[in-house]
């Protein structure tokens, strides 16, 4: 397993990404993923968050399907509603 340090995020990459009603495509498989550990200097997401983060910011790890992103190149949190449909949500926002 691995562990995050300062701003970085381990991310499990997904395999087929769909948004709310809209069919993204294979491509963007690259990235989206759900969030394994982060870094202490990390406050936007939280481990078993689903984001998307810039597709060219990530390193891969030795396993195919993990990459490790910075905290500045996510750039939103997918949410699934009651109907299971997934939104994405900003996180740079103030709240």
């Amino acid at each position: 397993m691995y562990k995050a340090i300062t701003d970085r995020i381990i991310v499990r990459l997904n395999d087929c990404p769909q948004t709310n009603k809209i069919k993204l495509p294979e491509s963007a498989s690259r990235n989206t993923g759900t969030v394994l550990n982060t870094g202490p200097a990390v406050r936007g997401v939280h481990s078993g968050d689903e984001i998307i983060f810039h597709v060219f910011d990530e390193l891969p790890l030795p396993q195919k399907n993990l990459a490790v992103v910075r905290e500045k190149s996510v750039l939103g949190i997918i949410e699934k509603n009651k109907l299971n449909e997934r939104r994405i949500y900003d996180t740079t926002s103030k709240q």
